[in-house]
């Protein structure tokens, strides 16, 4: 499949072309010999219309689809008994039709979709007797059809990309925190602030959040992607957490924004290498948690084990610090800033750890 898949990118078709042209057919073929329908048109273009990326999505305008339809054929049939077709009859009839449906507040599409079916049947049905009731099975049948290929022909499975996104997030995350090494340099003339590299990873962190809700619509309805839903949720927890994890950097760095103006953190504070040491470990947990998240070998496993022991340990070195610091204002500031290099950790870290090393043994 993924060599069709191919061929058909060289040829510039796209796999939703050949669904909607499929479909479009197959309804056109039932509805002329099963239905015996003199004019299945509705069927074939309801299938065109209905075809969408995501499964989700063709059920969502199958639906808008049939309510208009069937809003349109109701309503034309009424204003037929008093009106014949003419430009006062059309204009009643769309006037009221779409009047009714934002009254209702109805989708936009099954507005027009009222006003559509509603000239449609008001114009031919009068002359043809049963012709507005198999306008409503064609337009079913055309839907139906459509929800059907869209399923089971090649359904479309955002989930690697989610994992992509997961990836790319997380070491985005890994190296935005190490990039706040920059406010602890007060030698230079021209101050930092990290804001522009943290503006940076929350607008990530969106992205990540967006391509979730993409591959949850994508397997919404799609029976034949049902098992791929426990991963998708074990994937929506890790998106959860480096979530957490971009709070507490946006806490970090207002941490050390306050502390770069601190003079008594500059002169109390002693060892700054040894907190860079523990903004790096705990950056390499980050990347470490992605990378398990997405593979859990049993060698991400280990390293994130690791990465987390010497996060932990050279986050400990720190506190050590704290003992040099008189002011209860810089030794708040600092306290914020480990507090939320742990948290950072406690996040990345899996519980039962062992159990999960023994699963992939």
């Amino acid at each position: 499949m993924n060599i069709f898949i191919l061929f058909l990118s060289r040829l510039r078709l796209s796999l939703q072309i050949v669904k909607t042209a499929l479909a479009a057919a197959i309804s056109w073929f039932v509805a002329t010999n099963l239905l015996h329908a003199e004019y299945p048109y509705f069927a074939a273009l309801a299938a065109i219309l209905t075809v969408q990326v995501t499964v989700a999505d063709s059920v969502e305008k199958a639906t808008q689809r049939i309510i208009g339809i069937i809003g349109g054929v109701m309503l034309s049939m009424l204003i037929g008994h008093w009106f014949q077709i003419g430009g006062l009859s059309i204009f009643v009839v769309i006037l009221l039709g779409m009047w009714i449906s934002k009254a209702l507040r109805m989708n936009p599409q099954i507005i027009s979709q009222v006003a559509v079916s509603s000239f449609l049947v008001l114009a031919f049905g009068q002359s043809e007797e049963g012709y507005a009731f198999d306008r409503i099975i064609e337009t079913i049948i055309g839907s139906a059809i459509a929800v059907l290929i869209n399923a089971v022909i090649v359904p479309q499975d955002a989930i690697p990309e989610v994992e992509q996104s997961i990836l790319r997030l997380s070491k985005i995350a890994s190296s935005t925190l190490k990039s706040l090494h920059v406010i602890l340099d007060v030698s230079g003339s021209r101050r930092k602030t990290g804001r522009s590299e943290v503006d940076a990873l929350i607008l990530e962190t969106e992205n990540c959040h967006k391509t979730l809700k993409l591959a949850e619509q994508s397997l919404k309805y799609n029976i034949f992607l049902t098992h791929k839903r426990t991963r998708l949720s074990r994937l929506a927890v890790s998106i959860s957490k480096l979530e957490h994890i971009t709070v507490q950097i946006r806490g970090i760095r207002r941490g050390l924004a306050d502390l770069q103006l601190d003079e008594t953190f500059q002169l109390e504070f002693s060892d700054l290498q040894q907190l860079k040491r523990a903004m790096d470990a705990t950056a390499n947990c980050i990347t470490a948690f992605g990378e398990t998240m997405i593979h859990a070998s049993e060698a991400n496993l280990l390293q994130l084990s690791k990465a987390i022991e010497l996060a932990r340990s050279e986050q400990a070195l720190c506190l050590l610090e704290l003992r040099n610091i008189a002011s209860l204002e810089t030794l708040r500031d600092v306290g914020s800033v480990l507090t939320d290099l742990s948290r950072i950790v406690a996040e990345t870290e899996r519980q039962n750890l062992s159990r999960e090393i023994a699963k992939v043994k």
